[in-house]
């Protein structure tokens, strides 16, 4: 049996509860598997169709069964009801099983607080700048929704509306949505002063778990062809501002995962620390930087070759000089370092670091190591020997190439007897592997080489497709040294990037993109806009408010200096709402006839008797009798007349003619006080 046709006041509501609470869900769409927003939306239609055509909801019984089958399958999926992710989707479909109980006012409400905490839950995740005007909108919503269900109609009105089909009670459409634009515009001042001045304590008050994040860039392994699988990837690793002028395209090598242990196939990073810190000279000119670094869940900051340190306690400078987080990057994170691209070593290697990097595993690649002892036999030293390997990739037929042929047991016999034709990988390990087999100690870095510099925000993009890897040999006189044998077989790989020399090595998109200058010019403007919120908004820190204040005026600005201006901000902004408010309080101007009689009234005042602020005009003019029997009968006649306009008949060309001759009557009456009375009061 279908349902009573609900109010249409209730049902305005209910819709609008909905609507924001569907925006809410398509806001994070992209965030939770896909059957968790097909789910809720299909709930979200029941609920639409059962308040419009008035169908029959589920029961009780139905509804409890289907929020733990859906909790269940969150569980499924996640393992966890813990987490951003987790959490959405549980909110998601909870609020979408609220839905369907969804009747009173109170359960509007509910739903639309769903909705606001869903919008919470999407800023938490992403901030960038094309989302900012989704946020903004949706909050929009979700105050108008508020508007039109807070509305409570009089019984009258309620009664109008049922009696009457076309009754509208409450809100309408286009007055909430101005009610609640008012109020973000009103509210807009305080969320400013808010995000200025309030104090930004050290860290996070919360740590949100995102262990569904997935992993990209580069890893703590390297096998034949996995730098090439990279390059395939178009997204930002991270962006990089010199405070000065940056170093020359050959020498932008940012150092990543260093790679020492090596099975015949695949190179890894040792997992423990074996050795001491080289003490380094630092040679050259000093580069100071800032990293943005991407999300990756990885754990390695990247750092302009060699770093002079570690930029926060968190990150361990190790020592093959790379940065590694103590938790891997779920979030965008700045942080700035000094670097040299050339140094010297000021001590000898330890016996136990020249041993470490000097192995090899088993007897895998005999063929090159054999051709590698051969080699440094004719060799005067180990810069000569390293001269004439470099040598043998020059002159004896490799190619560069994203889609070298699949290796065999012995890889690196393979490529270098073989086939003959690779990435940077496989140069890079071929060598070292030939390093290691004349007793030279050799390590693999893996970072990335290059980047594309944005002459609108002044910094570089490094991209995936910028992966790259190379080699370091110790030589007794200078320490570990860098040696890029990809550059002896692609030596514009150093000046250009791996789009100019590869345009196939990325997907099709990145390539058109690539190929157009007037869209890469505009990306180029999106992505210095797009930086410059994430720098100034997104990352707006403690460090930052104090720097404002300094100018602002303070010396030394602390926490105290914050309060105080977000304290004098509030008091202001509380003023001009008061005053504002005040200002747009409605003010009622009497009207001509009540204007003509407080002038009668005040003649009559000065006449010996006033007016009391209870008497009508019948009553005024008994007193008058009474206490000046002796003033004309126009008085009286004029209270009475007055009584009669006033709550008589008030329309019509006749009665706008009886005001006029009211006026006219009034202004031309004149009354003396008679010098033995006091007026009375």
């Amino acid at each position: 049996m279908a349902k009573t046709k609900p109010p249409e006041g209730s049902r305005r509501g209910l819709f609008w509860a909905t609507g924001a609470f569907g925006a809410g869900v398509l806001l994070n769409v992209d965030r939770v598997p896909s059957w968790v927003p097909v789910a809720a939306l299909v709930l979200v239609f029941w609920r639409v169709m059962a308040g419009s055509r008035s169908l029959r909801l589920p029961g009780a019984v139905i509804r409890t069964l289907l929020a733990l089958l859906l909790v269940a399958g969150v569980m499924l999926r996640f393992h966890t009801l813990n987490g951003l992710s987790a959490g959405t989707a549980l909110l998601i479909l909870m609020g979408s099983v609220k839905l369907l109980e969804t009747r009173a006012q109170r359960d509007q409400f509910i739903v639309v607080a769903a909705a606001v905490f869903l919008l919470v839950a999407a800023c938490l995740d992403r901030q960038g700048l094309v989302r900012a005007p989704l946020y903004l909108l949706h909050a929009w919503l979700c105050c108008a929704a508020l508007a039109v269900i807070a509305y409570v109609p009089t019984a009258s009105a309620l009664a109008s509306s049922l009696a009457s089909s076309t009754a509208q009670v409450g809100l309408d459409n286009r007055a909430a949505m101005l009610l609640a634009g008012r109020s973000l515009l009103f509210a807009l001042p305080l969320a400013v002063m808010l995000f200025v001045f309030f104090p930004r304590l050290p860290g996070a008050f919360w740590a949100i778990p995102r262990s569904d994040a997935a992993l990209t860039g580069l890893g703590d392994s390297m096998s034949p062809g996995s730098i090439a699988q990279l390059t395939n990837s178009y997204e930002v690793a991270f962006r990089a501002h010199f405070d000065g002028p940056p170093p020359p395209p050959q020498e932008l090598y940012w150092r990543g995962p260093v790679l020492h242990e090596f099975d015949g196939f695949t190179w890894r990073r040792t997992a423990h620390s074996f050795a001491h810190m080289q003490p380094l000279q630092y040679l050259g000119t000093e580069y100071r930087y800032r990293i943005a670094l991407e999300p990756s869940a990885q754990r390695w900051w990247f750092s302009l070759d060699t770093a002079t340190g570690s930029p926060v306690p968190k990150v361990y400078f190790t020592f093959d000089y790379q940065l590694i987080s103590a938790e891997p990057v779920t979030e965008g994170t700045n942080y700035a370092l000094v670097s040299y691209t050339h140094t010297r070593a000021m001590q000898p290697l330890a016996q136990l670091a020249r041993r470490y990097d000097t192995g090899l595993s088993g007897e895998r690649n005999p063929r090159s190591r054999a051709l590698a002892v051969k080699l440094r036999s004719s060799a005067a030293s180990d810069d000569a020997y390293v001269a004439s390997v470099l040598d043998l990739f020059r002159t004896g037929g490799f190619e560069y190439t994203l889609t070298p042929p699949r290796l065999g047991f012995d890889s690196v016999d393979d490529f270098l007897f073989n086939t003959r034709l690779g990435f940077c990988g496989h140069y890079a390990s071929a060598f070292v592997l030939m390093m290691r087999a004349a007793g030279i100690p050799a390590r693999v870095v893996t970072g990335y080489l290059g980047g594309e510099w944005n002459p609108i925000g002044h910094y570089f993009v490094v991209r995936q497709s910028d992966a790259h890897s190379w080699a370091e040999v110790w030589l007794d006189d200078r320490g570990w040294t860098r040696i890029d044998p990809t550059a002896v077989v692609a030596p514009e790989r150093l000046r250009r990037g791996i789009l100019d020399i590869l345009p196939n090595a990325v997907s099709a998109p990145a390539r058109f993109v690539w190929s157009q200058p007037w869209l890469g010019g505009l990306l180029q403007r999106w992505d210095a806009l797009n930086t410059a919120w994430n720098d100034r908004v997104i990352k707006f820190n403690y460090g930052d408010q104090l720097r404002l204040l300094q100018q602002f005026g303070f010396k030394s600005p602390g926490a105290r200096e914050l309060g105080w201006a977000f304290g004098a901000g509030l008091v202001g902004w509380m003023l001009w709402i008061a005053w504002h408010v005040g200002r747009g309080a409605p003010r009622s101007r009497p009207d001509k006839l009540a204007r003509a009689y407080t002038a009668l009234c005040k003649k009559l005042g000065r006449a010996g008797v006033t007016r009391e602020s209870h008497q009508g005009p019948l009553a005024f003019a008994g007193e008058v009798s009474r206490h000046r029997p002796d003033l004309p009968a126009d008085v009286q006649h004029l209270l009475l007349r007055y009584a009669q306009l006033r709550y008589g008949r008030t329309e019509g060309e006749s009665y706008l003619a009886d005001v006029r001759d009211f006026e006219r009557e009034v202004s031309r009456l004149a009354l003396r006080a008679r010098a033995s009375e006091t007026p009375r009061r």
